[in-house]
């Protein structure tokens, strides 16, 4: 509760204390294990088992004095080299701040004021009022804009806490558009367009010729993509392009490939 009456970031603070205490257990058991076993096999693997005790001393290191492997900086190696440990206190956090409704139009101010004492790797903050969400969720979406709109409240919060779950994960999504349904996918940061028509089909992928692309909030605006296209609005785009958050894509390829 974010009332003043309680710690909530104590709560999270003693959370994140007990995930790191089981990554350095976990640490300690794998190194014994490399220190005794490790020194066997292939030269190659001798090799691996050498960099993975390097990397995993550091990180007991850190571990030890009881802060979490999130604010640990690492190289893309070395995340490579650890992923199939699956720390705990390596996992984007995430704090939801319950509040009462009649706190509700402080929730920005509570945001920033939590944002800025509490900063820190991979760490984001959202204030939500629970029975309020579900009044939202019941809604109609024209009701529910008119009820935000009361309360002076841009967004519900329930939005809030799925894109900054997708930002705190590196992930985000493009929205393919036909006669027969609307879909979103999913994607990592940096994909290209040729990774989004993967993820829709491997023919779309191994048969590309190009992407015709228009942002969400243009396609609605138009309301088809010939209207789209008569405006000048859908952009045509090669292999490479870095698809964008909200991106309306359709790709073009050849089923002979």
């Amino acid at each position: 509760n974010a009332s003043g009456a309680a710690d909530p970031w104590a709560e999270v603070d003693e959370l994140d204390l007990e995930f790191a205490v089981n990554d350095l257990d976990v640490v300690t058991r794998r190194l014994e294990r490399l220190r005794t076993s490790g020194r066997h096999g292939s030269p190659a693997e001798r090799d691996q088992n050498a960099r993975e005790e390097v990397i995993l001393d550091r990180l007991e290191a850190h571990l030890s004095t009881g802060e979490p492997l999130r604010s640990y900086p690492l190289s893309a190696d070395e995340e490579r080299l650890i992923r199939g440990f699956r720390f705990l206190s390596q996992k984007p956090r995430l704090v939801i701040l319950a509040i009462d409704e009649d706190r509700l139009p402080q929730a920005p101010a509570l945001e920033a004021e939590a944002r800025a004492a509490h900063a820190g790797p991979a760490t984001e903050v959202a204030v939500l009022a629970s029975r309020i969400e579900a009044e939202i969720a019941a809604l109609s979406a024209d009701d529910a804009r008119l009820f935000l709109d009361d309360l002076g409240i841009a967004q519900a919060s329930r939005g809030r806490v799925i894109g900054l779950t997708y930002a705190l994960l590196g992930r985000f999504s493009f929205f393919t558009a036909g006669e027969d349904e609307c879909r979103a996918w999913t994607l990592g940061a940096g994909a290209t367009a040729l990774d989004a028509a993967g993820a829709i089909h491997s023919d779309l992928a191994r048969g590309f010729i190009r992407a015709e692309v228009i942002g969400w909030q243009d396609m609605l605006d138009c309301g088809s993509t010939a209207e789209a296209r008569r405006r000048g609005l859908l952009r045509s785009e090669g292999k490479t392009y870095a698809v964008r958050d909200g991106d309306v894509i359709e790709v073009l390829f050849n089923v002979s490939r």
